[in-house]
């Protein structure tokens, strides 16, 4: 079907846009990878989906659409899953944590990717951080070896997916793409993928393909879009294996006032000097983010202990 009759049904404002079904969600994703589709056509998709909100058919259909066309990863040695962590971020108002996270499950032996691509302007990025530690930027997917962290771009995913974040510096709104990539399994093998969300809708959105996908994943409130854990609060944790929910951990209550040893400025060398103290046992593993990377060893196991097809 043509793009522009989606365009015509999604774009009726908040009351009179009609979903689409799995199916038509995943032909009109498809035509927008393949760069079927005009930039204004692009434009009018996003700001139709920003006014409606993605219903879990949609973005199970717009997945099925992307995994069929991703570059995939090779799987794991030892039937090891590959730890997934999204970042389309960055830091904003506090220091960022995701570099920190990776390099913590790097060392409990797990193989860690994180994919991603500036989508924002004079934010710092988790892939600058982690290459100026020593990790390894992948010009395409490989093997990613356990205790180790791989950085891949997106466009090295699928070109026609980056170019869909890419819409955001220019219209400044979050598209369906931004949903999309925090749900991606770029990998061959088996898979645990970390997501957060912001704000209530998204945490149901995730649910819902989480169950209809079967994916093995971790979600919980992210740290300004992040996956890292706030450092100052425990979130509430949900797992989902092969599609099965469990609730590992109910949010606590409180804020901490201080963060031991936490910068107040959130420049690359700040959070690069922070980052190699904590890994280094010169300042605590804040206690929100040693609870997430426990849940994810947990998990991961779980994930290796299950029967593949």
């Amino acid at each position: 079907m043509a793009i522009s009759h989606y365009i015509k049904e999604l774009g009726r404002g908040a009351r009179g846009a009609k979903a689409l079904d799995r199916a038509q969600a995943g032909d009109l994703f498809g035509q927008l990878l393949d760069g079927q589709a005009s930039d204004l056509e692009i434009g009018a998709f996003c700001v139709a989906m920003r006014i409606k909100g993605e219903t879990v058919a949609e973005m199970c259909g717009f997945l099925d659409a992307a995994q069929a066309r991703l570059a995939l990863l090779p799987p794991c040695p030892g039937g090891l899953p590959l730890i997934v962590l999204p970042s389309y971020n960055g830091a904003r108002k506090l220091p960022l944590l995701t570099p920190l996270l990776a390099l913590l499950l790097a060392r409990q032996g797990l193989p860690v990717l994180l994919h991603g691509m500036p989508t924002e302007e004079r934010r710092v990025v988790a892939s600058d951080v982690l290459q100026a530690l020593g990790c390894r930027g992948l010009a395409a997917p490989e093997t990613v070896a356990p205790g180790s962290v791989a950085l891949l771009p997106t466009a090295a995913l699928h070109p026609g997916l980056a170019r869909l974040l890419a819409v955001r510096q220019v219209i400044g709104l979050r598209t369906p793409a931004h949903s999309l990539v925090k749900l991606l399994q770029p990998c061959a093998g088996p898979a645990l993928l970390l997501s957060s969300y912001t704000h209530p809708e998204y945490f149901h959105l995730a649910c819902g393909v989480a169950r209809e996908r079967g994916l093995n994943l971790l979600l919980s409130r992210g740290l300004e879009g992040e996956v890292a854990a706030d450092p100052r609060r425990q979130p509430r944790y949900d797992a989902f294996s092969a599609g099965q929910h469990r609730l590992l951990a109910e949010q606590q209550p409180g804020t901490a006032a201080q963060v031991p040893g936490l910068p107040s400025a959130i420049d690359p060398d700040s959070t690069l000097r922070y980052t190699r103290a904590v890994l280094a046992g010169e300042l605590p593993i804040p206690q929100p983010l040693a609870e997430q990377v426990r849940h994810v060893v947990q998990l991961a196991r779980a994930t290796t202990a299950q029967p593949q097809p």
